[in-house]
């Protein structure tokens, strides 16, 4: 999909430079080893634990980037002649934001899969049954935060099924991937020891992973 840079910058509540507004944009990239297409890519300078997405702004620059979501703009701004930095509080919100915009584009109804484990297994599963009915999108190796957005991003006026994963760690982080993944059928695989140290309880970890499901017109769980 194409999305001119002003259409971006209002998602995010943004104004951009009239000069630049008509300008197209098909990538969403937070990975500078990713990058394909420079003209008409958004890079979302995220910050986590253990790199910062803000590193990498010269490197793209020179690689031909010129669109940047970012949390801190470059003290040496000058140096980036013609290049766009829609400043926001949170870059991985912004990503967010955009992803659920684009995802409510579309009528397709989405499989959204949850669960400690098995996820990618099911949504291999249900693709192997399901391509030669429908036209799908499935998550190609994300189920982040970050991830699922991403993931989204694919879905076209030609998707007719969506299949998504969606993993959390912690408490707070479904209803985000609720909001951008907006399923139609909930898939819980199954609950794990896997990531227990971030929730207090075993129960507590099955009600934050069920907030995905909530919404959903039919429900597949043991």
């Amino acid at each position: 999909m194409i999305y001119k840079l002003s259409t971006i910058a209002k998602i995010l509540g943004l104004d951009v430079d009239a000069g630049k507004a008509a300008c197209s944009v098909n990538t969403l990239l937070t990975d500078s080893r990713d990058l394909t297409d420079a003209s008409k890519t958004v890079f979302f300078a995220i910050r986590t634990s253990g790199n910062d997405g803000h590193n990498y702004i010269h490197e793209l620059y020179e690689r031909g980037v010129r669109f940047f979501v970012v949390e801190t703009i470059p003290l040496e701004r000058n140096q980036y002649d013609g290049a766009v930095f829609m400043k926001v509080p949170d870059v991985v919100n912004a990503l967010q934001k955009i992803g659920a915009y684009h995802r409510a584009r579309f009528d397709a109804p989405i499989v959204a899969i949850t669960g400690s484990a098995g996820k990618t297994i099911v949504k291999e599963w249900l693709f192997q049954m399901l391509h030669h009915i429908y036209s799908i999108v499935r998550s190609p190796r994300y189920n982040s935060q970050i991830g699922v957005p991403l993931s989204v991003w694919g879905m076209s006026a030609q998707t007719t099924l969506g299949i998504f994963e969606a993993g959390i760690s912690r408490r707070g982080e479904m209803e985000s991937l609720a909001r951008v993944l907006k399923p139609t059928v909930g898939v819980l695989t199954s609950l794990t020891d896997e990531h227990d140290e971030g929730f207090d309880s075993r129960r507590q970890k099955c009600i934050e992973k069920v907030r995905l499901l909530q919404d959903c017109n039919y429900v597949v769980y043991r």
